[in-house]
């Protein structure tokens, strides 16, 4: 093969692989876009007060399913949230990327100060979240449990999308929705969690986002 063919081989690849790339401005998409009746159904849920945990509040009635093209996510509860971003990791690739393109790790209470968090090694991976220390625990591994969490983001609208796209490990942010079960006509389904108590399979929260707020 001749040089050129070569290198324009090697740029076809290296173009493909760009856009499938977490880097990618395809990332992160918005489910929104592909809503039949967005506007009516993203009304806020009640505000957690500072330096609350989450707030979770019982849903009353006016929240109907939101249809997407690709799902239909039913409401479970409404969610309110401020807390320290741990970590953040965007993907491409998968059923849950359709919907949603970006993983939140978020820590409140003491998984929000630096003197424990500088003892822990923090990292996401396969829509999960993980984390380690050297020696003794900063905190007691049940209270990182239960202050933290790996939370799956599915935008309401593309404003909400760019404001998921500009949040940044160590920011901290205000993140205001509902915590909803997905279903697909196929029978596919991603239950989000309902407990801060909870971890490992099905402990993460699944949450439609309405409005991200930096603090």
């Amino acid at each position: 093969m001749r040089a050129n063919n070569w290198l324009i081989l090697i740029a076809l690849l290296s173009g493909l692989g760009w856009w499938y790339s977490p880097v990618s401005p395809r990332v992160p998409a918005t489910a929104a876009l592909a809503a039949e009746a967005l506007p009516a159904t993203c009304a806020l849920p009640p505000r957690v007060a500072p330096g609350d945990v989450p707030r979770q509040s019982a849903l009353d009635g006016t929240m109907a399913p939101i249809r997407l093209r690709a799902a239909t996510l039913s409401p479970l509860a409404g969610f309110s949230i401020d807390a320290r971003v741990l970590s953040r990791r965007d993907y491409s690739l998968g059923r849950e990327a359709e919907l949603s393109p970006t993983d939140l790790a978020l820590g409140w209470q003491r998984m929000a100060d630096d003197a424990v968090l500088s003892r822990l090694e923090i990292n996401q991976g396969h829509r999960w979240y993980h984390y380690r220390w050297r020696g003794d625990p900063p905190i007691a591994p049940r209270e990182i449990a239960r202050s933290s969490a790996n939370m799956h983001m599915i935008p309401a609208d593309a404003a909400t999308a760019r404001a998921l796209r500009a949040v940044s490990r160590d920011d901290r942010v205000r993140i205001e929705g509902w915590l909803v079960e997905v279903r697909a006509a196929d029978g596919w389904h991603w239950r989000s969690s309902t407990s801060r108590d909870d971890s490992g399979q099905g402990g993460c929260e699944v949450v439609y986002v309405c409005a991200v707020t930096q603090l």
